[in-house]
């Protein structure tokens, strides 16, 4: 798979690991930025993945910021987008089979590296369940397009 990956700069130590990670598992990485720990605003980061993804150019997206929250809020602006807050494996899973969320979400400041790699990996491996889950997700594709 191809992911682009983002951060603001409470995330950029972290992005700069999980690339790593994310290429040791055989994918290709999209590095949006930023390029170091000075102080940025993290809309424009979550915005470029977004973009990224809903656009077809990658296949999934990561961000990182300090709690995931707002990277989060702001991906989920963009059509097509269904960006998760990772806490562990469990929720990396899970949002992979019953929401096919397609941007993994952490925070820096919160999850230490190694979870958050871990809980990457399970989020990359896991497919979408598809069956009763799809129209869930639909529905949430429903909402975009209502005014």
């Amino acid at each position: 798979m191809k992911i682009a990956i983002g951060a603001d700069h409470a995330g950029f130590t972290v992005k700069e690991e999980i690339k790593a990670v994310i290429k040791a598992l055989g994918h290709q990485v999209v590095d949006e930025g930023t390029t170091s720990d000075q102080s940025v605003d993290y809309p424009d980061y979550a915005s470029k993945v977004a973009r990224s993804v809903a656009g077809g150019q990658v296949d999934r997206g990561v961000l990182i910021c300090g709690t995931g929250i707002g990277m989060s809020i702001a991906a989920n602006k963009v059509d097509g987008i269904r960006a998760a807050v990772i806490a562990d494996e469990k929720t990396a899973e899970l949002s992979r089979k019953h929401n096919d969320a397609n941007i993994f979400c952490a925070g820096a400041r919160m999850t230490p590296l190694p979870r958050i790699a871990e809980s990457l990996k399970v989020w990359l491996q896991t497919p979408f369940e598809g069956g009763r889950h799809q129209n869930r997700v639909n529905k949430i594709s429903a909402i975009e397009s209502t005014p």
